[in-house]
């Protein structure tokens, strides 16, 4: 226990330090953006924002996520977490859909770019996230695995505005900014779109995606003494844990076939299963 106290600790400290970091290049970017005339720099900057917002969120509900199932949230706190990241991707979409406006101005009225200040920024942008990278790399939470590969998605970016500034630098094909702004923007619009979707099923209490009900339901109705499974609901409280209720009609040991459907049901990951079981057909008014 003291074990995993001290990893969830550690995993605070490096998601903090994490945040702190892309919260004070965020600035320097918007700035940067400003004085080299980069769209795509700003574009950036906006999705930098939106990081450093997803990484504040990530180390609270590190910290809420502790808190214990009480009388008041009986299911614990665990979706403070979708709760945070709902809002988070919701603003990312709508600055994504701001910067795509002004992109495409852009294209139809180029202006020119400081492609050395946009260099300059670019080596500075590529380094700050791939540090910030490295310190919640290793992390043993969906917390800190998601905001790591969200920083290195972030690096990739870099890698990308480095690429044209140099392309500009020597060419002068200024409708190369809006251009990467524009996508980047769609990039950041379809994996949001995406995040938000699959945050919006866990909340609306939709089976996971990847759980086939009508399957697991022939599955569980084939085991010895299960005469029928009905008042099937399967649901996930997070992207981690999952919970089942079902109605179980069997004939001999109902111990047994319970045990049974949980083994199944575990291995479909439900942490937790709520099973009602009679040895006649239901004839309770809920089930007609």
């Amino acid at each position: 226990m003291n074990h995993e106290h001290h990893n969830h600790a550690h995993g605070e400290k490096r998601m903090l330090a994490a945040f702190l970091l892309n919260l004070f290049f965020c600035i320097f970017e918007f700035l940067g953006g400003l004085f080299s005339g980069s769209v795509a720099i700003l574009s950036d900057a906006l999705h930098d924002l939106s990081d450093a917002a997803s990484i504040s969120v990530s180390y609270f509900c590190q910290k809420k996520s502790q808190k214990k199932a009480d009388s008041v949230y009986t299911y614990g706190y665990a979706r403070y977490s979708l709760l945070g990241g709902t809002f988070t991707t919701v603003i990312l979409i709508l600055g994504s859909l701001f910067m795509l406006y002004h992109s495409v101005q852009r294209l139809f009225s180029p202006t020119e770019i400081h492609s050395a200040r946009m260099i300059g920024i670019a080596v500075l942008g590529f380094v700050t996230n791939l540090i910030a990278a490295r310190l919640t790399h290793g992390g043993d939470s969906l917390n800190e695995k998601a905001v790591t590969l969200h920083l290195l998605e972030d690096v990739l970016g870099w890698a990308v505005v480095l690429v044209g500034a140099v392309v500009m630098h020597f060419t002068s094909f200024y409708l190369l900014d809006p251009l990467l702004s524009i996508c980047m923007s769609v990039f950041i619009l379809i994996h949001a779109i995406k995040t938000l979707k699959q945050m919006l099923n866990i909340f609306l209490e939709r089976a996971p995606e990847e759980v086939d009900t009508e399957e697991l339901k022939k599955k569980l109705c084939a085991l010895d003494g299960v005469k029928n499974v009905h008042h099937l609901h399967f649901w996930a409280l997070d992207e981690r844990r999952r919970f089942a209720t079902l109605h179980l009609v069997c004939e001999g040991n109902c111990n047994e076939a319970k045990a049974r459907v949980r083994e199944i049901l575990h291995d479909f990951g439900v942490v937790c299963a709520t099973i009602e079981t009679d040895e006649n057909e239901c004839t309770c008014a809920t089930c007609r």
